[in-house]
């Protein structure tokens, strides 16, 4: 299967950063974040990190920032927790695609109630 590796490192990768983010990160610019996919190439080089920041809203500049060096400091520390040769670079990018489902999601809603509203108008 083509990619299979990548994606069992992408869940293991996941499982430990999640974990290290909250537990040996103090920077104060790391603010919560719920980390909702991470996409690792076929040569291992690198993760992609999707984020959304808890309480939703989107990043400031200091939590990309923090991030940022969060990820070159756990770098070493997950690879050989992983016991990989070579740990890949951790790239953190905010999760838009949620964010624009969510906006979405609130217009629908808005739809539903301005249709409600209408109907009980009408009767």
């Amino acid at each position: 299967m083509p990619g299979f590796r990548a994606e069992r490192i992408a869940e293991m990768i996941h499982k430990e950063l999640a974990q290290r983010l909250r537990l040996e990160i103090k920077d104060p610019r790391v603010g919560p974040i719920s980390i909702t996919s991470i996409t690792v190439t076929k040569d291992l080089s690198r993760a992609v990190v999707l984020f959304l920041p808890l309480g939703g809203g989107d990043p400031s500049d200091e939590l990309s920032a923090g991030l940022e060096a969060a990820g070159r400091k756990l770098r070493g520390p997950i690879g050989r927790a992983l016991r990989l040769r070579h740990a890949p670079e951790l790239v953190f990018r905010f999760d838009e695609h949620h964010a624009q489902a969510v906006a979405v999601t609130r217009l629908l809603d808005k739809l539903q109630r301005e249709r409600e509203e209408d109907e009980e108008d009408e009767a």
